[in-house]
């Protein structure tokens, strides 16, 4: 119960507010775990492993059903993200047609590992089996775009126009 409690220490109490109404919301409709994850990290903008015992212990199931369940859907993130997420393909049709080196250049571009958020939390960047664009392999997708026949000289100016969105 100590570990919840330091919560506050990390987040917000405005945040922390929102994240209690939502598990009050919910917590005695069966099969709402999904829908709290969800709206949580909509809050929090992640799970760690503190709101996921708080979410477990406000509905009564293990927190390991909780971790499960966060672990499983690619949607769900342990780790702060960054403003883009970068989805760097290596599904087979990517990773014949170059993906890896995609994702080698996007590292020493980023000057992150897989999985990591640039120190200016602008982009995280994650490795996933599919993006459903084969036909343009090798693809990433950043927010909501996808790229398709990226080639890793390509990596520097595409990333600088995300940059400039900010």
């Amino acid at each position: 119960l100590d570990k919840v409690t330091s919560l506050e220490a990390e987040y917000p109490a405005e945040a922390l507010k929102k994240v209690d109404e939502i598990i009050e919301k919910y917590r005695r409709i069966p099969g709402s775990l999904i829908t709290i994850l969800h709206r949580v990290q909509g809050v929090i903008g992640h799970l760690p492993f503190l709101v996921q015992t708080k979410i477990a212990r406000a509905i009564n199931i293990p927190e390991s059903d909780v971790l499960g369940v966060v672990t499983f859907y690619s949607f769900f993130s342990i780790k702060p993200r960054g403003k883009y997420v970068i989805k760097a393909c290596l599904g087979t049709a990517c990773y014949v047609k170059g993906g890896a080196k995609v994702v080698t250049k996007l590292q020493s571009t980023l000057n992150v590992k897989s999985g990591d958020m640039t120190k200016d939390k602008l982009f995280t960047l994650e490795e996933v089996r599919c993006l459903g664009a084969c036909g343009k392999a090798p693809a990433i997708m950043i927010g909501e775009n996808t790229h398709g026949l990226v080639e890793p000289k390509e990596i520097p100016a595409i990333l600088d126009g995300y940059r400039q969105k900010k």
